[in-house]
């Protein structure tokens, strides 16, 4: 029988990406997207100090769990980060990174270094205000909501509250913010396949260095969406991952 190849789907600092379908065709995945701690399931593992390394030792727990293969890991925004210090660290455990516009510099961080510097308080004010209308939060991320999106909108926002996003935003400046950062990220390039996403509306604003592109085992720019493509698109999406896992 053969082996089914495993997928391991890393969220952003916001939501989840347990909903993804992957209609591969010439390839069988076993696809499991955990919640980080902080998040959903595991809401309740949420510290003050919470790290990226954190979530790197947490996830590689997980992964030796369900899997006694590499995996090939998805990371979207800051789970791309999660993703690359991941197969930094545990290099055995990963054949390859789908870096869905993962937090290369600060400038990718912008969202979580403003969350990072509030009050805790400000911070689930401002969650709060996302719930009672999600429809607007779409709007300000240029998603234009329809029924799909806004059921996706409100699961996505139940996966989270305040602190975890005020506490993961402080993680992400001090892992992302540092030169360290930049060095690990070459040194995943140079031994792993990365395989780079973006959205075509938000491309731009990725700030995605010239020596990653050219290191990139591929580059995708998705037509037509932002940087919650899955989100916004998420047929379209799984299609686009389903074709890159089958070259």
């Amino acid at each position: 029988m053969t082996r089914l190849r495993s997928l391991v789907l890393i969220h952003g600092l916001m939501g989840t990406l347990n909903n993804l379908q992957l209609a591969t065709s010439r390839s069988v995945y076993h696809a499991f997207a955990p919640d980080l701690l902080g998040y959903g399931q595991q809401a309740h593992r949420l510290s003050a100090n919470l790290s990226l390394s954190d979530q790197v030792d947490y996830l590689a727990e997980l992964i030796a769990t369900e899997t006694g293969q590499p995996v090939i890991l998805l990371g979207h925004s800051v789970g791309g980060a999660i993703a690359m210090l991941l197969a930094d660290h545990y290099p055995e455990r990963v054949s390859a990174v789908v870096n869905v516009e993962g937090n290369f510099t600060l400038n990718d961080a912008f969202w979580s270094a403003s969350v990072a510097k509030q009050p805790v308080e400000e911070v689930e004010a401002l969650i709060d205000g996302f719930h009672a209308d999600p429809a607007a939060w779409l709007a300000r991320a240029g998603v234009e909501p329809n029924t799909e999106r806004l059921a996706e909108a409100e699961r996505w926002l139940a996966c989270q509250g305040g602190a975890t996003v005020r506490a993961m935003g402080r993680a992400v400046v001090e892992a992302t913010g540092v030169p360290e950062y930049l060095r690990i990220l070459r040194r995943v390039f140079e031994r792993t396949p990365v395989h780079l996403v973006a959205g075509e509306r938000s491309r731009d604003g990725w700030d995605v260095p010239d020596w990653a592109l050219d290191a990139a085992a591929s580059v995708t720019v998705m037509p037509g969406v932002g940087h919650m493509m899955m989100l916004e698109d998420p047929a379209g999406f799984g299609r686009m991952v389903a074709g890159l896992l089958d070259r």
